[in-house]
């Protein structure tokens, strides 16, 4: 047992994109503040930030059709896809700051322009994508997307997916420009060498074993350094940022917000393609729609992807299950996870969930040639040579007892679960979670320090433009910031595909 014991402002819990960001802007907003960073891997953003862990789509709710779903009248609710663009604006506000104040440099390193596109099939499905277009369409959030019917001009659009299409079954797509292909691995990175530059203490090789709470109302964590010692170390705030590995962590602080809440291991697989003659045939973000019963999660897509100054194909996600947390985890982690206090909540969403399961198990079981049979409906001329399969990151789903769902009820997104007295803050959930990491970030920094809210206000401001206003409500702003950004971010929106074939000049 290791003697070391310190005391600090900040504690993050993992070394991801999340606790990158909270890190970041709190040295923005408290320069003084003592901040120590604690991840049991080697190195930042290995798991579910790390750039073959996650589909980097920058969620903005420009191709996900999941985020517009059709109302029993037939019409097309889209308060979901304005709300995720609007928190990606907010990232792109705070990483344009961070380039424009020369603390991180070369942003296409981490973002690059890309087409967003949204792709149907069959008379229905094609109604739909025409009434969603039509919604979107008029909103200065979504301006300059394009609809189309038209095989000649899908054909122009996407020719890998078009060539070899025998089916005369109507077919649509939307198309909008302004997307963007993120890479968090890289960004993450990029945050945590900016903030060693600001003399975080980041600590790798270091597994939090412990978490306790001081007679003072601070946290005392039992850390397991890299060569097997216990440390100690104290603070007045804890971030647990830790993925999948969150609520295991979380369970221990105790707090009443813990209380009946579960965890559902999902884990993924993609098809990957390097082929320099493929994959220059393919220059966009494209989504279809999730099979009938399958997790939003599971909507299957044919990403072009930057990774390593290298253009690749990835089209998945194939779901699966596993009871690990983490994909560094143990398989005894969705058991340990099981408490007295969640049990029934977790028995009542299996029971719930039953369908789920089935199809995760049948995911699961696909061989590989089964899985380019399902890349084939999408793109019909592919051959399995040309594709290898990458395991992706775990993703943990939130179960909990909600007023409109009931016991047990399995949540589909981001959640941040904090103590009353603010001193402690989680971050659960999968998607979008990466590209809405500012907006929830500030939801931590709102909720747990809100004595200092008036004082950071000004400086939350200079970083974020647009912070305590809806762009929405505002096109003019919206507009200016989007043309900013895209200049910080050297995005130049609606840039030319120039980037075809293998590397990226």
């Amino acid at each position: 047992m290791s003697s070391i014991q310190t005391k600090t402002d900040v504690i993050l819990i993992g070394a991801g994109i999340m606790s990158a960001t909270l890190g970041t802007l709190l040295k923005e907003l408290a320069p003084d503040w003592e901040i120590k960073v604690f991840e049991k891997l080697d190195k930042a953003g290995e798991e579910s930030s790390n750039e073959w862990n996650n589909a980097g789509t920058g969620h903005s709710a420009l191709c996900e059709l999941n985020y517009t779903p059709e109302k029993p009248d037939g019409s097309i609710n889209i308060t979901k896809a304005i709300n995720v663009n609007e928190q990606f604006q907010v990232s792109r506000q705070f990483w344009s700051y961070l380039v424009n104040r020369k603390l991180i440099n070369n942003p296409q390193e981490f973002i690059m322009p890309l087409p967003h596109m949204s792709l149907v099939h069959g008379e229905q499905n094609v109604k739909f994508l025409k009434k969603r277009f039509e919604a979107l369409s008029k909103i200065p959030l979504f301006k300059g997307m394009e609809f189309s019917d038209d095989p000649e001009k899908l054909k122009e659009w996407i020719p890998l997916i078009m060539n070899g299409r025998t089916s005369n079954e109507p077919t649509a797509a939307t198309k909008i420009e302004s997307g963007t292909d993120v890479n968090f691995g890289a960004l993450t990175r990029i945050l945590f060498d900016h903030l060693k530059n600001k003399n975080v203490e980041v600590n790798y090789g270091h597994k939090v074993t412990g978490v306790k709470r001081t007679s003072d109302g601070s946290w005392e964590l039992k850390v397991r350094n890299a060569s097997g010692n216990v440390e100690s170390h104290i603070a007045k705030f804890l971030f647990i940022g830790g993925g999948g590995g969150s609520l295991p962590l979380l369970q221990k602080t105790g707090i009443p917000e813990s209380k009946r809440i579960g965890g559902f291991p999902v884990s993924g697989l993609f098809l990957v393609c390097n082929n320099p003659e493929v994959v220059a045939q393919h220059h966009a973000k494209v989504y279809g729609k999730a099979a009938v019963g399958a997790p939003p999660m599971s909507v299957p897509h044919l990403d072009t992807r930057f990774i390593d100054n290298k253009k690749s194909l990835l089209f998945g996600p194939f779901a699966g299950f596993s009871p690990k947390f983490l994909k560094s985890g143990s398989n005894m982690d969705l058991i340990c996870s099981v408490k007295p206090n969640n049990v029934f909540t977790m028995l009542a969403a299996g029971a719930k969930n039953m369908p789920l399961t089935k199809y995760l198990i049948q995911q699961l079981m696909l061989s590989k040639e089964q899985r380019i049979e399902e890349l084939k409906a999408f793109v019909p001329n592919a051959k399995s040579e040309d594709w290898e399969i990458v395991v992706a990151g775990q993703r943990v789903q939130v179960i909990k007892d909600t007023e409109a769902g009931g016991k047990g009820t399995l949540q589909f997104g981001t959640e941040v679960v904090s103590s009353a007295d603010g001193s402690v803050a989680a971050l659960l959930g999968a998607s979008p979670g990466a590209s809405t990491a500012v907006h929830v970030m500030l939801q931590v920094i709102n909720k747990c320090f809100p004595e200092q809210l008036k004082e950071w206000e000004p400086k939350i401001k200079e970083m974020i433009p647009s912070y305590g206003m809806k762009l929405v409500e505002n096109p003019e702003l919206f507009n200016e910031i989007q043309a900013s950004t895209s200049k910080a971010l050297q995005l130049n929106d609606g840039m030319p595909s120039q980037l075809e074939g293998q590397g990226v000049s």
